[in-house]
């Protein structure tokens, strides 16, 4: 984990949690496993689709209780398998530049998902949401990153142990 995140532009959630490292990249990169934990409750994931390299697409799409539906669609930058995963909602497949679309106020930011083995087994994680400006940082850290990110963290594991 040798990103230095900026304190004014990024937003960190860090636990270790009791997962292999394997689990948590299979968390986060096997469709059928996002659907069920990647939405903090009582919101659902409906659907995800995933291209899985450097360039590849990604569409995961939330739903509220309410049955409104919220894709959020991105770019997957970097794939390091079991270390590494690097998305932004500001390019769609093959690099191409877009409007963010993500149901957070079409707020666009970089995630940064880092994994590595934790000391006495488990595994570090350190999820980043990067952004252009305090302004955005700011709006998505009141949008309630780190207790949706966290709830979600938390699901995750729950499915994962």
């Amino acid at each position: 984990m040798t990103y230095i995140p900026n304190p004014k532009l990024d937003l960190v959630l860090e636990r270790t949690v009791p997962v292999p490292p394997e689990k948590v990249w299979a968390a986060w990169t096997r469709p059928e496993l996002i659907v069920q934990w990647f939405t903090p409750a009582p919101f659902k994931t409906v659907k995800a689709e995933i291209d899985l390299r450097p360039g590849g697409g990604n569409c995961i799409t939330m739903e509220s209780p309410e049955g409104e539906q919220y894709p959020n669609a991105g770019c997957y930058l970097v794939v390091e398998t079991n270390r590494l995963l690097v998305f932004t909602s500001v390019m769609g497949a093959d690099y191409r530049p877009v409007a963010p679309s993500n149901g957070a106020e079409d707020l666009p930011f970089t995630g940064r998902i880092e994994i590595a083995p934790a000391d006495g087994g488990g595994t570090l994680y350190r999820a980043i949401a990067m952004h252009a400006d305090e302004d955005a940082s700011r709006r998505h850290a009141e949008m309630g990153f780190h207790e949706g990110w966290g709830a979600a963290l938390d699901q995750l594991v729950a499915l994962m142990s």
